[in-house]
């Protein structure tokens, strides 16, 4: 019989305005776009069927939402999956604060009167601490930079190595293992869930097309 390793599946939540539009958006308590709860259905009908033993949500309305919409309004909420603050470079794309900073680069510079990638990490790290005791599977809903963090953090990386996993909105990842708890690896990473989307498979999302990353992080 084979043993069943634990998992830890990160949900990013449902576009807003202001990821649509490059935006760093951090603290800043904004819903989602129409497209966006309609793609967090989509992502609850992707993981329904399956059992989680914990349920963790940031308390930020974006990712409550996407909870709830996903079939998980009972999720607890959980400060540490808080999106990176970026103090004075909330609300701004990075195309603009470069033409200001040149080279400026959140994970490796960090953000004025906000957080670096070393005390994001230390979230992280609290938090992956609380779902391996556990010993069982389990489901985040978060942001783009703390869930990559997340993953970095997960396979051993420095946090800043976080800036090499690429995340769109309404996507599903899992962190896992291979063999045993040892080794610890990413089994699944930024699967789309959209209206019509087949599991395992990039779905292309019609409409306006969103600031590309480069712009973004």
């Amino acid at each position: 019989m084979v043993e069943h390793l634990p998992a830890v599946y990160l949900a990013r939540h449902g576009e807003t305005a202001w990821s649509a539009s490059g935006r760093h958006t951090g603290r800043t308590d904004i819903p989602l776009t129409e497209r966006g709860e309609e793609d967090a259905r989509a992502l609850g009908a992707r993981l329904e069927g399956i059992e989680f033993a914990l349920v963790l949500t940031s308390p930020l309305e974006r990712a409550r939402r996407t909870a709830a919409l996903a079939g998980f309004g009972s999720a607890q909420a959980e400060r540490d999956l808080m999106e990176w603050d970026y103090g004075k470079y909330e609300g701004r794309r990075t195309v603009d604060i470069r033409r200001e900073r040149p080279g400026w680069r959140l994970f490796e510079d960090g953000c004025p009167d906000g957080e670096t990638a070393a005390v994001v990490g230390a979230r992280a790290d609290r938090l992956l601490a609380r779902l391996r005791a556990i010993a069982a599977d389990a489901l985040v809903f978060a942001h783009r930079d703390i869930l990559r963090v997340l993953a970095a953090r997960w396979t051993g990386l420095a946090a800043l190595e976080g800036r090499r996993f690429y995340l769109d909105t309404t996507s599903l990842s899992m962190l896992g293992y291979h063999h045993d708890p040892n080794e610890p690896v990413i089994r699944l990473w930024n699967e789309i869930c959209v209206p019509g989307s087949v599991p395992g498979l990039r779905a292309t999302r019609s409409g306006p097309k969103a600031a590309p990353e480069s712009e973004r992080a």
